[in-house]
């Protein structure tokens, strides 16, 4: 019975030094260094793990695209070299480091991972420069605030765990409570020239605009109870 439990013990402990090790291979840094990086580095292996519809519509040059929800992505990150660098990065940060921590049980030794995603580095400037809009213009966006009410704007995407938790009591409050406040829900994936352009950064962000001007931000998780309390 003791060999039983000792062997088991050791078990657990080998799992978790396993792990421990796995989780020092993945370095998640900041837009800037990212791009230092990136660039200081003769021909980097750059992985978006976006869907390719995502990818589309915006990406870091010299980037592939290995969508980690797609039924190819361990055996298309396979390829890649084990030895060297590995650069990888999403819309916010969630499913890069979801992919990092997997390549790492994978033996990759050198996994750097762009912190918030393409979403900061946007915001810190280092996105191309295009004059193609994607989405709402600015000009049909002021369209939107411009009312009698309060208008509020949430900036969602449908693979956001708290967009999706606030989702509920969002739609049920656009239904209810269009007297008191007009509700507006963009997905950010399909707007990205808006989210550039209020330099969004992070999902959720609801903005409440009144008489066209913008009176409160929110990035992040809210509570019914606390959103209702700023409306």
């Amino acid at each position: 019975m003791k060999l039983k439990y000792y062997l088991l013990l050791m078990g657990l402990m080998l799992q978790i030094n396993c792990k421990g090790q796995n989780a020092e291979n993945v370095h998640t840094i900041e837009a800037l260094a990212f791009s230092n990086q990136l660039h200081n580095m003769e021909k980097p292996q750059l992985v978006d793990v976006r869907t390719l519809e995502e990818f589309q519509k915006q990406h870091i040059e010299g980037a592939a695209n290995i969508n980690w929800n797609g039924d190819q992505f361990e055996s298309e990150i396979s390829k890649l070299d084990h030895t060297k660098p590995v650069f990888v990065y999403c819309m916010s940060g969630g499913r890069s480091h979801k992919a990092a921590l997997k390549m790492a049980t994978m033996g990759f030794q050198n996994i750097i991972e762009l912190s918030g995603g393409i979403m900061k580095w946007n915001a810190a400037g280092l996105n191309q420069k295009t004059s193609k809009i994607i989405g709402i213009c600015p000009q049909e966006y002021a369209e939107l605030t411009a009312s009698n009410t309060k208008v509020l704007i949430d900036f969602y995407a449908e693979w956001c765990a708290p967009c999706q938790k606030m989702k509920g009591f969002l739609t049920q409050m656009e239904k209810n409570d269009t007297k008191q406040v007009k509700i507006i829900r963009l997905n950010a994936d399909e707007h990205p020239t808006m989210i550039k352009e209020l330099n969004i950064s992070e999902l959720p962000t609801l903005l409440l605009y009144e008489n066209n001007k913008l009176i409160w931000k929110h990035s992040g998780y809210i509570s019914e109870i606390d959103l209702k309390k700023q409306l």
